[in-house]
Order: C-alpha cells, then structure tokens, then sequence
C-alpha cells in the first residue's frame, strides 16, 4: 500500500466563512455564492485552495459508503477478498431500507457487483451486504471501519452503519472526509473506476446514475453523493486537470441541483488560482450620468419642485 503525505491542515489555513450564510469570501476577496454548508477543495499536495467551515461536525449521510468500499479495496488488496466472490444476502441485508438494489433473502451476488451497487448506486442493502460478508456482522464491520478512521488521522469522524442512513452518532467533517477521498483513490486506484462509473447491470437490470459533472469538462473523474433530510445534498469528488489532483467535499447543499453548482463553482475557483484556466474578467461598473442641464437665459426662472402630497 503506498502511504500518501498526511494534509496540511493547519487553522492558518481556513478561511472565515462570511456573514451570510449563503457566501463564503475567498483568498483573494472574490466572494463565491454557495448553497453548502461546509466546503473543502485540496490540491494535489493536500493545500487547501478553499474552504467554508471545514471543520464543522455534519452528518455524512451516503459518504459513509467511502469507508466501506476502502476497507473492501483493502481486503481484496490483501488477498482477504476476491472481486468475483458470492456474497449470500441476509434477511438483514434485504430489509435495510431505500436507497436499494433490490436484494433478496438468500441470493447470492458477486463482491464486484455489490461495489458497484455502493458506489453508483449508492445501495444501503448493498453496503449491508458487503459489511456482513466482509466483516462476519455489520457491528464488527462498522468497528473496523472505526479502527480504520483512527489509523488514517480521521480525528472527527464516527461510523454507526455500513451505509449511512441517519443515526446520531454518525459524524463527520469536510476535513476528514476529504482526507478519507484521497487516502482511497491513492491506496487503492481499483476504486477509482468504480466511483466514476455512471452504469452497472444485475441481473439484467440497469441501473444507472446521471451526474451532470461527468458531462462538464471540469475534469470530474470519481464521485460519490449522500443524502438524508438531516444531512443535505452532499458530495465527495475527484478531478484531475492537466496532470493536477483535486478532491472536493461538499456538505448540506439545499438541493441535488445545487450542490452540483455549488462543486462546479467550487472546481472552477480552483482551476483559476492554480493557473490551468484563465478568469474571466470581472465585468466593469455601471456608471450613471446625470443628465446634462440646460444653461438658464437672463431673467429666466427654474420651475420650484411640486411639494410632497401636492397633487
């Protein structure tokens, strides 16, 4: 496994996150207007290039699946797993709730499938699944997962579940889940296809996921979405630019919608304090001219102004 540089995290780094909840002011005084409630993007050396409330404690929602499939990459990485073995689903497994792939007490699915299943279709029975299988029980799994967390240096940050559904002690920040995102697609590049797939086919059934990043030339490569009502829209991205890593947390956005402009936006401030793209030019101010008053002849009055209420 080849160990990466821990991130540069340090307070001197953040930047104090606006007034108003809805804009954050950037290094260079350019305000962005975001939706999210806590953003992160790195560079490639770990450098944060922005951030609004990093380290604020948040619900994780979906990207608890990041920690499943890493400790799925390890096993399969250490032997301990291969990616064509069955996986026999449990009465357990089925019932956990939306979103789905559908699983059924006492079938059998390869790993390959179920990790495509966490990772583009973001399955709960999936996650389930892979937990069980891996782990004997979902418990021993998630303290895995724990143990895991504190290897990596993810200082605030629990799991309570394989897949993310709401639980009051499953938390995290931007900081640490961005710091899990690089340790995954470094350590193990076999997740890398997986969190930028958009299809996978089980049983002759499609399923598939459109995200709109994938289209935009913003060099999205790998990408995981979360969402619970407590949590928001949230998301963990991957790009790369011109030989350039970014990775990218977005939390509690208000919509689906928006938390992709709000990455897009996020992204494209990257590309422009790193140099691989160009700035638009900031459009110039509007200014308004009186109009010109007509010179007075000799011995002409000007009209007196109607008095307020004068009709």
């Amino acid at each position: 496994m080849r160990a990466i540089p821990v991130l540069a995290l340090s307070a001197a780094c953040w930047l104090v996150a606006a007034p108003a909840p809805a804009q954050t002011t950037s290094p260079n005084s350019r305000p962005l207007a975001l939706s999210a409630e806590s953003v992160l993007l790195l560079d490639t050396q770990g450098r944060v290039l922005y951030a609004k409330r990093p380290a604020e404690d948040h619900a994780p929602a979906s990207l608890v699946k990041l920690m499943t499939l890493y400790l799925a990459c390890e096993a399969l990485d250490a032997g301990r797993a291969q990616w064509e073995d069955p996986v026999l689903v449990s009465h357990r497994a089925a019932l956990t709730p939306r979103y789905r792939m559908g699983l059924k007490t006492g079938e059998t699915a390869p790993l390959r499938t179920l990790l495509e299943g966490v990772a583009i279709a973001s399955a709960n029975d999936a996650a389930t699944a892979v937990a069980e299988h891996l782990g004997g029980t979902e418990e021993a799994f998630v303290a895995a997962m724990n143990a895991k967390a504190d290897e990596l240096g993810l200082t605030h940050t629990h799991f309570a579940n394989a897949h993310g559904l709401p639980d009051p002690a499953q938390r995290s920040t931007a900081e640490d889940l961005a710091r899990l995102t690089q340790r995954l697609l470094e350590d193990y590049p076999a997740s890398r296809p997986l969190l930028g797939g958009a299809t996978f086919v089980y049983r002759g059934r499609v399923y598939s996921r459109r995200i709109p990043l994938f289209q935009d030339p913003g060099g999205v490569q790998a990408l995981k979405t979360g969402f619970t009502r407590e949590a928001g829209y949230n998301l963990a991205i991957s790009a790369w630019k011109s030989g350039q890593h970014f990775v990218l947390i977005v939390l509690g956005s208000q919509t689906r919608s928006l938390s992709f402009r709000d990455a897009k936006t996020v992204l494209r401030y990257g590309f422009y304090e790193t140099g691989l793209e160009v700035a638009p030019p900031a459009p110039a101010p509007v200014i308004k001219r009186k109009p010109p008053v007509a010179p007075r002849r000799p011995g002409e009055r000007r009209p007196r102004a109607a008095l307020p209420g004068a009709g």
